[in-house]
């Protein structure tokens, strides 16, 4: 306890410290003075009570009471986790003295007690203490007492754990590591005590394995102290050291792994004992894991040297082989392309050493069932304990496994050579080899399923026999399926659990990767799905994973190949329902409700098939799916596939439901009302009304719909979505029992929803409003006046375009076809045309008739927001033919007009001409020449559209026109070519036939032409007449190229040509990446050349005072980086992914563009090929970081400092990719990196937002790119 001098010596200096304080604050005061006092003081208070706290707590571990003791250890953890804790130097140094004392306490439970207190302790107290622990553990460590060197190895462990990584904490920890790593390398050399040696190397593994990066000074000489053990006579000893040296190469430096790899060489090369030999094989894959790449360097060496192991007659031996081969592969899949046929051979050829076992090839032959021989195996001479040689089997399996995995690109070799080996061995005798084969298969059927269109389930093909157009390994593993099920049906009904769970996993991935491959199959498999539901002596996974597999057997194949088996599929699946496991009630429900869909299918391909009478089911499924949809007290997935499963019932079997129905379609209604389940119940009563059997909902219609109504106010958008999509069919399939009353919750809750802050809703609330308009008419008239305001602003917004400019423009149609006059009115007055002769138009097309049907031009992107206007007017004016004559040809002639109202009325000319009602007039023809003639870039674009429009109503009248003038008009080629360009795209073929000769000639009169964007639009019309008789134009379109090759222009000496070649490569290896497979081998060499900056096309060019640098290549390099970016999505497999990195490298230091693609590539590869990124990862985290930290310099332009902030933005989503493959973690520069990024404030908060706004975290592929 302090002593009253001390208190009063301490308010004496605080008092001081309190005046100091006054005289650099301000004037004092007697209450200012009182403040800093008074807070001073009680800063004192507190500090002064923790210590008493502190004091009492450490006199109460002295007692001789082990309660007192106990109390009081625990009572100080509890204080030390506080962070609000302080400890002043000498609470410190008594807390550490005391726990250090307590670690020899004669009771275990104090003294695990002590050891969890050190943790918080490490970061509550200065340096000196840590390593005053640190020493006394240490010395403790090498105690003769048994207990006191186990209770000094935990602590010592402890402190490594929990000693800080960050910049704060890097100086205590480089101390402490020193102190430990000495004492350690003392303690290694003790061979007369091997558990002193067991305790430092666990120790020494643990602090490498977490703090390697601390150590590198030591990394020398710890591997001299290392080396020697792995010839320690204890076993032991030499796997603990192995262990440490794995965890010591991650950061070790090249020269260091060389040593290391060279050593163990060395040795294997003296021909050591069998025993040393398993020793150093282990260390040798150990660290190859660990090292990754590095190991490559030395792969010519190692493989012959491990090949030669594996044919010494030692079952661990041989394992450690593989597993060395299953490293190499795993690590450096190039470097070990020479060698991967032989390593194959050898696990093929081991993967079926089992000398101790006779299999029966004979399947067909054996009259035992399964069980019974399984039950015989068990008696059998020889003891599996004996036997080693599974796992010689299981390591080979495991390599394969590994080279399926990395090897993508010999995937179809692969289903000739390992898949049928992995097949037969399906038969293996032992559980965990039999699931590693499982394992491995399934790996392959992943594979299989990366490269296809199938990278989810979808529903099965009409036609699955069918081959064309297939992946070739899909060819193949079609042939297999019959093998595939004929080994595993009967294993469906082993004892096994472990066994049945590999067989569904890989039956479900094998439904994933070829949807609808097993419907032959089906009645060999419900048999064993029947009993891994109804074996009782089954766990809840086994029967989770039986019904997640009949879910998606049934979504994949057709409902006529489960018909038949519904007598026997049922039951089952109803009594899993009863199940008191949540999750197997929610998977059973899952399955019910695609039972339902296969009782009577409603699609209109399957309506025809079977005449399957579903009524002998429907109250076995009803009643417990009804007992469960009326429970409150589940859980909520439950509730919510409840109300699905009974939505499909009433969807699908409404009619056989009877006085039942009105009971279901009551609780649907509570349970919108029910916060939980409403959006599920939303979804669902949308999918009820849309049913064909026309369920009668007008029990709940009117609260149906002032419930909905209620939901539009609702912040949660998803739920604000599913009600405007469940309104919209309420009112398109029951639109005639809805009264106008009844709507008006919802229409008064609509105007707030049309708005461009969220297009989506939107574009919903417009459909929504179209079927108002079609329905009721005059519910609309009511809330017209806050409604198409909203639309007009709509119109207005830059943002407008597909869907939701689709929507508004039916909403017109539907509204002028409404009786609603008052509607009309307000429409007629809200058009934003009505200060020009236009608005005449709308006097006369209110009472008309919409009888055409157009779609929306192709606009000029600078002026799409009044194209946007445009189009929506002439969803409304479209229908007055007649008067077209004479209102839009004076409104394009008269130069009075305004721009928007020429833009307008030749607009509208051109789709009443595609509609063919002008013929061949004159007058129309100047008028269009006349526009062209305009100052107006927008209005000779819409005389463009407008000619090309009616020359696809009348081709014979305007066609011939068009190509005169092409020829006759240089100056106005580009806009009359596009013209020719919608009359090509629009036109059907029968129609062009007779023009397409002469179309064809005047084409190539002009693709010499001097004019690029004139040049690029003859390609345009040429490739899209090719189109239209490809059999006739193609071979001549060939015959019209220099080169006898296409690909040969990407050698040509003009770039524009290399460029565009390039162009046309990329929309190949996006459109049809069948077609570019086999020519990658020749055309990426010219691809990654084009990747390169070359200095002679860059220069210097005068501004004024200034010098500005054109890059003449740049053009060539973002075309061949796009091409690059195509190819990781359509033809991976074909890619060397190490030699695409290079040029990747290459691309993070480029220009700006560049720079965004490559960062877009490195996302995708880091999810990709994963092992390929960390070989490269030391050189790709400089280039990433450079961009992170780069400034741009004060003076800069805004646009500068934006694009700036966008490549660093881009840069931190690839380094988040990074950050989620496994192991990156070792990798020393990218832990710098991430640990820069961390205690950086300004990438801290650059890392968090692309985190914040990334699905997962921002973890995966941040952004796609559309190259369409």
């Amino acid at each position: 306890m302090p002593t009253w001098g001390q208190y009063r010596a301490v308010s004496i200096w605080i008092w001081t410290l309190g005046v100091r304080f006054q005289r650099l604050s301000g004037p004092p005061g007697p209450a200012s003075m009182l403040s800093g006092w008074n807070l001073l003081l009680l800063s004192w208070a507190k500090m002064s009570n923790v210590s008493y706290h502190i004091s009492n707590l450490l006199e109460k571990m002295t007692s001789t009471d082990k309660d007192f003791r106990f109390m009081a250890t625990n009572d100080l953890m509890l204080e030390l986790q506080k962070d609000s804790i302080k400890l002043d130097e000498d609470s410190e140094r008594k807390v550490v003295s005391m726990l250090l004392k307590l670690l020899e306490d004669k009771n275990g439970e104090v003294q695990n007690l002590a050891v969890k207190c050190l943790a918080p302790l490490v970061v509550k107290v200065k340096e000196p203490q840590v390593e005053m622990m640190v020493d006394m553990l240490c010395s403790n460590m090498m105690s003769d007492k048994e207990q006191l060197r186990d209770i000094s190895s935990m602590g010592l462990k402890t402190v490594i754990g929990e000693l800080p990584l960050s910049s704060p904490g890097v100086s205590i920890t480089a101390g402490v590591c020193k102190k430990i790593t000495s004492q350690l390398i003392g303690a290694m050399g003790k061979q007369e005590d091997v558990s002193v040696q067991l305790e430092a190397l666990d120790i020494l593994s643990d602090m490498l394995r977490r703090l390697s990066g601390a150590l590198v000074s030591f990394h020398s000489s710890l591997l001299s102290s290392l080396l020697p053990q792995l010839t320690s006579p204890r076993m032991a000893v030499r796997k603990r050291s192995i262990l440490a040296l794995g965890h010591l190469v991650p950061c070790s430096s090249p020269a260091l792994f060389s040593q290391l790899t060279e050593h163990l060489m060395a040795e294997l090369s003296k021909g050591p004992s069998t025993s040393m030999s398993r020793t150093y094989v282990q260390c040798l894959a150990t660290i190859s894991r660990q090292g990754g790449h590095r190991v490559g360097e030395h792969l010519e060496k190692l493989i012959p040297m491990v090949v030669k192991f594996t044919s010494v007659e030692d079952d661990e031996l041989r394992e450690y082989c593989f597993q060395a081969f299953e490293a190499f592969i795993r690590r450096c899949p190039k470097e070990m392309s020479p060698h991967i046929t032989t390593v194959t051979q050898l696990c093929l050829k081991f993967m079926t050493f089992d000398p101790n076992y006779n299999y029966d090839d004979d399947e067909e032959e054996d009259s035992m069932d399964l069980e019974d021989r399984l039950d015989e195996e068990s008696d059998d001479e020889y003891s599996d304990d004996d036997d080693m040689s599974w796992k010689v089997r299981r390591s080979s399996i495991k390599c394969l496994e590994a080279l399926i995995h990395t090897r993508r690109d010999m995937l179809l070799s692969f289903y000739s050579s390992i898949s049928p080996a992995l097949l037969a061995r399906f038969k293996e005798r032992e559980e965990n080899v039999r699931a590693d084969v499982f394992a491995a298969f399934s790996t392959l059927l992943r594979q299989t399923r990366v490269g296809t269109s199938h990278h989810g389930l979808i529903s099965a093909p009409s036609d699955h026999h069918g081959n064309q157009g297939e992946e070739p390994t899909v060819v193949m593993l079609k042939k297999q399926v019959p093998v595939i099920v004929k080994a595993l049906h009967r294993q469906l009904k082993e004892k096994s659990v472990k066994s049945r769970l590999g067989c569904l996993c890989l039956l479900t991935e094998l439904t994933h990767t070829v949807p609808g491959a097993l419907e032959e199959h089906i009645p060999a498999l419900i048999p064993g799905i029947i009993f891994s539901l109804t074996d009782k002596s089954s766990s809840s996974t086994i029967r989770i994973d039986a019904l997640s597999f009949l879910h998606v057997l049934l979504l994949s194949h057709p409902p006529q190949a489960f018909q038949p088996h519904m007598q026997v599929l049922l039951p089952p699946v109803v009594a899993c329902m009863e199940d008191s496991f949540y999750k197997i009630t929610s998977e059973a429900l899952l399955v019910t409700q695609q039972l339902v869909r296969v009782m009577r299918p409603l699609e209109p391909t399957t309506t025809t098939g079977g005449g399957f009478d579903p009524k002998p089911f429907v109250k076995q499924v009803f009643s417990p799916t009804l007992k469960r949809l009326k429970a409150t007290d589940i859980d909520q997935e439950v509730k919510e596939r409840a109300i699905s499963c009974m939505g499909h019932m009433v969807c699908h079997l409404g009619d056989h439901l009877g006085a039942e129905l009105q009971g279901v379609l009551t609780v649907f209604l509570d349970r919108m009302k029910n916060e939980i389940t409403r959006l599920t119940a939303v979804q669902t009563v949308a999918m009820v009304t849309a049913s064909p059997l026309k369920i009668d909902l007008s029990s709940i219609l009117p609260e149906v719909l002032s419930v909905l109504g209620s939901f539009l106010r609702k912040n949660q958008r998803t739920l604000k979505l599913s009600s405007l999509a469940c309104l919209s069919a309420l009112l398109s399939h029951y639109g005639s029992c809805i009264k106008p009353a009844a709507l008006e919750a919802v229409l008064t809750e609509l105007p707030a929803l049309v708005d461009e802050t969220d297009m989506h809703v939107s574009q919903v609330s417009m459909t929504l409003l179209t079927c108002v308009a079609k329905a009721s008419p005059s519910s609309l008239a009511k809330i017209s006046s806050s409604v198409l305001p909203g639309v007009f602003r709509l119109i207005h917004s830059p943002l407008l375009q597909g869907g939701a400019l689709v929507a508004i423009l039916d909403f017109l149609q539907a509204l002028v076809l409404s009786k609603s006059t008052n509607c009309r009115c307000r429409l007629q007055t809200a058009l934003p045309f009505t200060d020009s002769p236009i608005s005449l138009w709308l006097a006369v097309w209110l009472p008309c008739p919409l009888s055409v049907q157009r779609r929306p031009p192709a606009p000029c992107p600078a002026s799409y927001r009044r194209y946007c206007m445009f189009d929506c007017a002439l969803s409304v004016c479209l229908s007055v033919f007649l008067l077209t004559g004479l209102l839009c040809r004076p409104q394009v002639k008269s130069p009075a007009s305004p721009e928007s109202a020429r833009v307008l009325a030749l607009l509208c000319l051109g789709e009443v001409g595609r509609s063919g009602s002008l013929g061949a007039s004159k007058e129309v023809q100047g008028v269009i020449l006349e526009a062209f003639t305009s100052t107006s870039e927008e209005v000779k674009t819409a005389a463009s559209c407008a000619l090309g429009s009616m020359a696809v109503g009348g081709l014979n009248d305007y066609l011939p026109f068009l190509l005169k003038e092409i020829s006759a008009q240089p100056r106005r080629q580009y806009l009359l070519l596009h013209s020719l360009k919608e009359v090509i795209s629009a036109c059907p073929s029968s129609s062009l036939s007779p023009h397409m000769e002469s179309i064809w000639a005047l084409l190539f009169q002009n693709c010499q032409c001097q004019e690029e964007g004139t040049r690029n639009l003859v390609a345009e019309c040429l490739g899209k007449l090719t189109l239209v008789n490809p059999a006739q134009l193609l071979p001549r379109l060939q015959q019209q190229l220099k080169a006898s090759d296409f690909l040969i222009t990407l050698q040509d000496e003009d770039i524009n040509v290399r460029r565009v070649a390039l162009v046309m490569f990329n929309s190949a290896a996006h459109n049809k990446p069948v077609l570019i497979h086999g020519l990658l081998g020749r055309v990426l060499p010219h691809l990654y050349r084009e990747t390169q900056i070359r200095k002679d096309l860059i220069r210097e060019v005068e501004m004024g005072p200034f010098k500005h640098t054109v890059d003449d290549g740049l053009d060539v390099r973002k075309a061949a980086f796009e091409c690059m970016y195509t190819l990781l999505d359509s033809c991976l497999d074909g890619l060397d992914v190490l030699q695409f990195l290079d040029h990747v490298e290459e691309g993070l230091k480029d220009h700006y563009d560049i720079r965004m693609l490559t960062f877009l590539m490195l996302a995708r590869l880091a999810s990709l090929c994963p092992a390929a990124v960390l070989q490269r990862l030391e050189r790709l985290v400089e280039p990433l970081r450079a961009t992170c930290t780069t400034k741009v310099k004060a003076g800069s332009v805004k646009q500068e400092f934006e694009k700036q902030e966008e490549l660093r933005r881009s840069a931190m989503r690839a380094v988040a990719a990074l950050l989620a493959v496994p192991e990156v973690e070792r990798s020393p520069s990218m832990a710098d990196f991430a640990n820069q990024i961390r205690t950086n404030a300004d990438m801290a908060s650059i890392y968090q937002s692309v985190q914040g706004g990334e699905p997962g975290g921002g973890l995966g592929p941040a952004e796609s790119m559309d190259l369409s």
